[in-house]
C-alpha cells in the first residue's frame, strides 16, 4: 500500500518529463458511414477517454500525456466532433467506441467519460459488458434521464440552430456548467476554441444518433464492473442528481465529491483528478498480458 502510494505521488511530481516522453500514434477508424479521428499512446492496460459534448478529444490533453506512462491510452473524437465527420446515416456511439478500441488493438479497457462521454460510457457498458474491466463516469449525462429545463440551454439550441455559434458559444461558457472553469485564465482561452471549434457539431449529429432512444437508467443494476463516479460539488443540480442515481443502483459502486470543483473537473482539477482516478485503477486486479 506504501509503495502505491509513493509510485502514485511520484507520477504526480513529474508531469512534464511524462509529456516529454509520450509519443502518440493517430489514425482514422471505419465506422459504419463515415470514419472516427482517434489517437493512442503508452503501453500497458487499456484506458480510454471519452470527450465532453461540444468539446472534443484535446480536453483530455493533461490526462492523455500522464495515464499514458503506466497505460495503453485512447482518446477520440466522438462522431461530429474535432477531427471526425459527422454522421450521414444512423450511427451509434456505443458501437462507434466499440470499433474505436477494436482499431486500436485493445479488447478490453478501462472506460472514462465526462458529460456525454459519461454517457456514452455508461451505455457502452451496459451495451458491451465483456469489453469494460472498470467505468469511471465523471460529472456524467445518462440517457433515460430528464435533465431539469434550462432556459439558457434552449437559448443555445435556438442560436445555433439559426447559425450563430459565436452567440451560442458564449451562452454555452456562460452556463451553469462551464462557468467554474472559465473563471480560470489557465484553462478558459482553451476551453473557448474548443467549444468555438464543436459549436456545430452536436446539431449536426442529433437527428442521426440512435443512442438518444436508449435508456440506461433502467438497467443500471445491471453494471457489475468496477465503477467509480467523479463528479465537482459545484457541478449543476441536474449532474448531482445523476450521480446519486448510479451510486444507489450501481451496485458496488463509490463516489468521489472534489470539493468546489465544477463540471470540467479534468481540466479545472488535473492533479487531484489524475491522482483520484489512478488510485482507482492502480486497485483493480492484474490484467494478463496477453489481455493487453
Amino acid at each position: 500500500m506504501k509503495l502505491r502510494a509513493l509510485v502514485i505521488a511520484l507520477l504526480l511530481l513529474v508531469p512534464f518529463t511524462i509529456h516529454a516522453q509520450t509519443n502518440a500514434q493517430h489514425g482514422y477508424c471505419d465506422v459504419q458511414g463515415g470514419k472516427i479521428y482517434y489517437e493512442v499512446a503508452g503501453q500497458g492496460h487499456p484506458l480510454v477517454l471519452i470527450h465532453g459534448g461540444q468539446l472534443d478529444r484535446r480536453m483530455w490533453d493533461e490526462q492523455f500525456q500522464f495515464f499514458a506512462s503506466r497505460y495503453k491510452v485512447i482518446r477520440y473524437d466522438v462522431r461530429g466532433f474535432g477531427q471526425s465527420p459527422a454522421a450521414n446515416k444512423p450511427f451509434s456511439q456505443s458501437e462507434d467506441l466499440a470499433t474505436v478500441l477494436k482499431c486500436a488493438k485493445a479488447d478490453k479497457a478501462y472506460v472514462v467519460g465526462l458529460s456525454l462521454g459519461g454517457r456514452i460510457a455508461i451505455d457502452f457498458t451496459l451495451a458491451h459488458p465483456e469489453m469494460v474491466d472498470a467505468l469511471i463516469p465523471v460529472a456524467p449525462g445518462l440517457s433515460g434521464f430528464n435533465l431539469p429545463n434550462d432556459p439558457n440551454e434552449i437559448a443555445i439550441l435556438k442560436a445555433a440552430q439559426a447559425g450563430d455559434f459565436q452567440k451560442a458559444t458564449d451562452l454555452w461558457l456562460q452556463s451553469g456548467y462551464m462557468a467554474p472553469a472559465m473563471k480560470d485564465p489557465q484553462i478558459a482561452p482553451k476551453l473557448r476554441q474548443l467549444a468555438l471549434d464543436n459549436a456545430h457539431q452536436e446539431l449536426d449529429n442529433f437527428a442521426l444518433n440512435k443512442d438518444i432512444f436508449n435508456s440506461a437508467i433502467e438497467h443500471l443494476p445491471e453494471i457489475k464492473v468496477p465503477t467509480l463516479i467523479i463528479v465537482g460539488s459545484a457541478d449543476v443540480r441536474g449532474i448531482h442528481q445523476i450521480t446519486g442515481l448510479l451510486r444507489a443502483r450501481i451496485p458496488h459502486s463509490q463516489e468521489t465529491v472534489i470539493q468546489g470543483a465544477g463540471h470540467m473537473i479534468n481540466m479545472e482539477r488535473p492533479q487531484e483528478f489524475n491522482s483520484i482516478v489512478l488510485e482507482f485503477l492502480e486497485k483493480q486486479p492484474a490484467v494478463p498480458m496477453e489481455r493487453r
